[in-house]
């Protein structure tokens, strides 16, 4: 028998683990709650207390007993330094004034702390009479100095209609038994005045709220409604889910096809043009799942059918873009400057919102969902999960990874092409690579309000990738101390930038290009392209390709040009070898050490990463530096800002010099990741994968061992023997008597496209409803890619 989340939170003793995971998000209201309004909401709110708090757990429990020690660590420095004096200006001297909207969102922030630690057994200060009183003033203070009513909103409008009303709304959840009537009634007013709803930017009133901040509002007026008993205000909340008010225009549970949200081939965007699963849309699905769960079983419960879109979002958005518990860069856009919200703390945010969605999905997807999470939680240990969850996140981890019928899922695999968000993402079973890129309508990134000041390059092809021995490589001081101008994949020339995004708001860069993007084959093989055009005060122009297979990464360049005297070069690696990393760097079987250039290379080995081909030979630059920064160089933002202590890594640099003023410049190298130096030497002499075509027209690969030849067609033409009628990617697959296709046009720009392939096919055994036949000796695939955003068209033809 499954108990309800009511009964499970009504019965003493119960871990948090259990109050957190069980019972269904959609199940219909009890008869008891539709008898008594009252305690709907005093249910309610002891069920989000016990979501901010983790509820009752073990204390002898190690895992528990050191997210107890770490909430007191931090605990112990803001009480301490809380000014508790009667004339006191501000709540903290660090964050002076305290009417600056940074600021006194801030300290609301610090203040939830305080009152999750207060309320949380076994803390320091769990229960403290002292510590209640001074919460209770400092939430008083804060109203009557800087964040009332009467106040006028300036400055970033986050702090004053999502920040800071939902910190203090869960203040007064913790705190509502001894919180003075007329304090909460004026904290009531404050939120009613700055998130009166979440259907409208307050500042901007002809602005619809959408994605993440959609959520973040929800969750903040369901909080409010429940503390003020207004059944409406938590009706508002949960119909602002499905955004009733606009007929589901911006519903959370609907599939987008510009702008905002979840798009149906796994993209989330959010800031209408940025790729931002891995940070907006952690917070959409970790909102949407608090709220869910914590509305379950009540009057006020989510009973739209369309939810299952946030179920699917799981496995088509984050599942693809999260490799053992980290996220992906390439989707978390500024919030990669951010010292305190590496790749590793948004993965394990990411996993904690799919735990809680767990609590009330459908059984076989939550079951599946847990072995997944079992599998990234068990094999990171690099940056363990219990080391950066709250108590409520680790209730949920424990509850799965000590659960013995729950087995750890592999690592996935397969070829994802984000269409509606230019990124694309490789994995095999023991490495991952994944391409940024942006076109004009896909921004090349997104800096502002102090964040990103270095990250010009970042979605001009810069090339990740991940290994499952290295998870460190991104989140290791990584960006404070790379050099921005040598991002990995990308083409530059190597004029001096200034900084990014130094005034408030935030704002994007979209390239002028028209191609971004590419198509994938059986979810295993993927070819991508992109055409790169640089920045205001560059005229570089080049046509970039990379080709996704088994073991193998190729990538070709051609038509580099730039006509502003200045040096031109295309980074093929710049690994992070952390603070004193000796890794040996072998050029054609020779060590080397890295701080020059050798002619006529043919293969290059970076040990404990793996091996790097340049078919045909090429001029091989490297550089083996030792690289100091700061957070604080790259991100000043109010409440993200980064230390200013230095950061030292060691790096080892691959590149190929385009020289001076390049004109119809080129390259080819291949990524062999995690291959040992005598397999690169192997593949290097052997060359089992060829490149057939490299050039203004179109860009072409081999693989005989897979019978794949993939192409990217920049205009019409013939390569590798299978022609195109216009600009195209495309991938064919010969086995036995089957061939497989692909077809994209990631450039958007033709109606319908033709392509010729050079062999007998007798018919389809299956094909996408955009694609006709045309068998014989020469067939024709004519495919209408009108409309269809990039996506990837399909058939399966008999010979």
């Amino acid at each position: 028998m499954r108990l309800s989340r009511r009964t499970l939170l009504a019965a003493s003793g119960a871990t948090a683990s259990v109050v957190l995971t069980s019972g269904p998000a959609g199940a219909a209201p009890t008869g008891a709650a539709e008898e008594d309004p009252v305690n709907d909401f005093e249910v309610l709110l002891e069920r989000a207390g016990t979501l901010l708090t983790g509820g009752a757990f073990d204390p002898a429990d190690p895992d528990f007993a050191a997210g107890v020690a770490a909430l007191d660590s931090t605990t112990g420095a803001l009480w301490d330094t809380l000014d508790r004096t009667a004339g006191r200006t501000a709540l903290w001297p660090d964050l002076v004034p305290l009417t600056d909207p940074g600021n006194f969102g801030q300290s609301y922030t610090r203040l939830r702390t305080l009152a999750v630690a207060w309320a949380t057994p076994g803390t320091a200060l769990s229960g403290s009479p002292e510590t209640a009183d001074a919460l209770l003033g400092a939430l008083r203070f804060a109203y009557d100095t800087a964040y009332h009513p009467s106040a006028r909103e300036t400055g970033n409008w986050w702090f004053w209609e999502i920040g800071a009303p939902r910190a203090l709304m869960d203040c007064c959840v913790l705190l509502r038994e001894r919180l003075p009537a007329a304090d909460l009634a004026d904290f009531l007013a404050v939120v009613d005045r700055f998130c009166p709803d979440a259907d409208r930017r307050t500042n901007s009133p002809t602005l619809p709220e959408t994605g993440a901040n959609r959520t973040d509002k929800a969750v903040i007026v369901a909080l409010r409604g429940l503390l003020g008993k207004d059944a409406d205000k938590v009706a508002s909340a949960r119909d602002a889910l499905s955004d009733v008010r606009d007929s589901g225009r911006n519903s959370l549970f609907r599939y987008t096809t510009s702008g905002d949200g979840f798009y149906e081939d796994g993209s989330f965007v959010q800031h209408s043009e940025v790729a931002y699963t891995g940070s907006y849309g952690t917070v959409l699905l970790g909102g949407a799942a608090w709220l869910l769960s914590l509305l379950a079983d009540s009057p006020w419960a989510v009973a739209d059918p369309e939810v299952s879109v946030m179920y699917e979002a799981v496995e088509r958005s984050f599942v693809p873009v999260i490799f053992d518990g980290l996220m992906m860069d390439a989707v978390r856009g500024r919030a990669v400057s951010r010292e305190r919200a590496g790749d590793h703390r948004d993965g394990a945010a990411a996993v904690a919102a799919i735990l809680l969605l767990a609590t009330g999905a459908p059984a076989g997807l939550a079951d599946r969902w847990r072995s997944l999470v079992k599998g990234w939680l068990t094999r990171n240990r690099t940056t363990p999960f219990t080391a950066l969850a709250t108590l409520p996140q680790l209730a949920l981890a424990k509850a799965v990874l000590a659960d013995r019928e729950i087995r750890p899922a592999p690592r996935t695999t397969g070829s994802f092409v984000f269409a509606d968000m230019d990124r694309v993402v490789h994995r095999r079973p023991g490495w991952a690579c994944t391409l940024s890129l942006s076109s004009k309508r896909i921004s090349a990134y997104e800096a502002g309000n102090g964040e990103n000041l270095h990250g010009w390059y970042t979605g001009d092809g810069m090339t990740y990738l991940y290994d499952s021995e290295d998870l460190g490589q991104y989140n290791d001081g990584f960006w404070p101390t790379v050099d921005p101008y040598r991002l990995p994949g990308t083409t530059v020339d190597t004029r001096p930038r200034d900084d990014l995004g130094t005034g408030a708001g935030t704002s994007t860069y979209r390239p002028p290009n028209a191609v971004a993007g590419g198509a994938a084959l059986d979810g295993r093989y993927g070819a991508a392209a992109m055409e790169l055009i640089g920045a205001a005060g560059s005229s570089l122009r080049a046509r970039k390709a990379w080709f996704l297979l088994d073991n193998t990464v190729v990538a070709l360049g051609a038509g580099i040009t730039s006509h502003d005297g200045r040096p031109v070069e295309t980074v093929i690696e710049n690994r992070n070898l952390g603070a004193d990393g000796r890794n040996r760097l072998l050029v054609d079987g020779v060590p080397h050490s890295g701080n020059d250039a050798s002619e006529r290379v043919r293969w290059a080995h970076i040990e404990g990463v793996g091996g790097y081909v340049l078919p045909g030979g090429a001029a091989l630059h490297t550089l083996r530096e030792e690289r100091t920064g700061t957070w604080r160089s790259i991100d000043t933002g109010a409440d993200t800002g980064g230390s200013t202590d230095p950061v030292t890594r060691r790096y080892l640099t691959l590149w190929l010099d385009h020289g001076t003023s390049p004109d119809g410049a080129g390259y080819a190298y291949v990524l062999l990741p995690g291959a040992s130096a005598a397999a690169t030497a192997v593949w290097s002499a052997s060359r089992p994968v060829r490149v057939l075509a490299n050039d203004a027209t179109a860009q072409a690969v081999e693989d005989r061992r897979t019978g794949l030849t993939a192409v990217h067609f920049w205009a019409a033409g013939t390569a590798a023997g299978i022609t195109a009628s216009g600009p195209a990617t495309v991938l064919v697959r010969r086995r036995g008597g089957r061939v497989s296709v692909a077809v994209a046009d990631p450039g958007r720009t033709g109606t319908s496209v033709t392509v010729g392939l050079p062999f007998t096919v007798r018919g389809a055994a299956e094909a996408d409803d955009t694609v006709e036949l045309t068998p014989g000796r020469r067939p024709l695939l004519t495919v209408a890619v009108g409309g269809s955003r990039g996506h990837t068209h399909r058939a399966e033809l008999v010979q």
